[in-house]
């Protein structure tokens, strides 16, 4: 009855019309697996988390040294079910399909000194206790603010787009930056941006640093909630997230941010702008405007500092 595929309505507005419960979906369709498999994913996880430069062999060495042994084979069957790969430089990282384009890498070298100058989005694999559901996430670069977040039980690219549609009603990046996964370089995505004026960049292949602070977002959420709590189903998982990301948002205070919280750092140039707590549901997060900000040092492109002399106060 509710097509995930389906190119004009998403599985949001699916729901609502047939005024069915959107966890509920998600709960009667998320993909049961054998249990040996669902254990190996788990480990997997936590190690790719951990590393996420890892392919299959160095994955199945750590796995031997738990005293897991599976075969090479195996470890790349789950790996491609969970929807991850190694950053190595090989042909083989994050292909995208054949008949979609694929975007420059924009951030090279440039400072980024202010929010809504690069937005960037990432999905990763989130276990369940039984079953999984993949997790995306729309970012902005230099508060590391949580603007949107979906959940899905399948690696298409409607929940993506969902992300990014709610992350619009935010305000508009000049740059929106993503790896080359078939989910970001589908037209139903980049036609979204494309019509909003947006500039795309996509990570050069195997870069493990192009999309760092999202990186860092998945390691922080996975060991500070997913995997403390243990979520057995998808509605209390989407009810945790909620939490969470409030929580990471508005009080969790960031070392590279000098200990301020991102809400903080990405209302702090836009006091003239909306500001209050818009509703969570489907995702979208924001908080009240703080107070005016302080000088913050501008950082560049895969997370490196900025060179002596370039520290300047964000502007508004």
């Amino acid at each position: 009855m509710i097509d995930s595929s389906h190119r004009k309505l998403s599985i949001r507005r699916q729901c609502e019309l047939l005024e069915f419960s959107r966890s509920g979906w998600y709960r009667a369709h998320n993909r049961q697996l054998p249990e040996q498999d669902q254990t190996d994913m788990k480990q997997i996880d936590r190690i790719y988390t951990q590393f996420p430069w890892y392919g299959s062999r160095r994955i199945r060495e750590a796995l031997s040294r738990q005293e897991v042994h599976v075969n090479r084979k195996r470890v790349q069957r789950l790996m491609q079910r969970m929807g991850i790969q190694g950053a190595v430089p090989c042909r083989s990282t994050s292909r995208p399909s054949p008949r979609h384009p694929v975007f420059p890498y924009l951030l090279r070298g440039l400072k980024i000194e202010r929010p809504d100058q690069v937005w960037c989005s990432d999905i990763t694999y989130v276990p369940l206790q039984r079953g999984c559901m993949y997790l995306v996430a729309v970012m902005d670069w230099y508060s590391r603010y949580v603007l949107s977040w979906e959940l899905s039980n399948s690696l298409d690219s409607s929940f993506c787009v969902e992300a990014l549609t709610t992350a619009l009603q935010h305000g508009k990046p000049l740059i929106f930056n993503t790896d080359q996964g078939c989910q970001f370089t589908s037209d139903r995505f980049t036609s979204v941006l494309k019509e909003s004026g947006i500039r795309i960049s996509m990570d050069g292949r195997g870069r493990a640093l192009d999309n760092v602070f999202v990186e860092r977002l998945w390691r922080s959420v996975k060991h500070e909630d997913i995997y403390l709590r243990g979520y057995e189903t998808t509605p209390e998982l989407y009810r945790g997230l909620i939490r969470y990301f409030h929580y990471y948002n508005q009080e969790r205070p960031h070392q590279g941010l000098s200990y301020r919280t991102p809400a903080e750092i990405y209302h702090a140039s836009r006091l003239d702008g909306p500001s209050g707590l818009c509703s969570p549901e489907g995702g979208g997060l924001r908080a009240a405007s703080p107070a005016a900000p302080t000088s913050y040092n501008p950082i560049l492109a895969a997370g490196g500092p900025a060179a002596a002399g370039e520290a300047d106060p964000i502007t508004p």
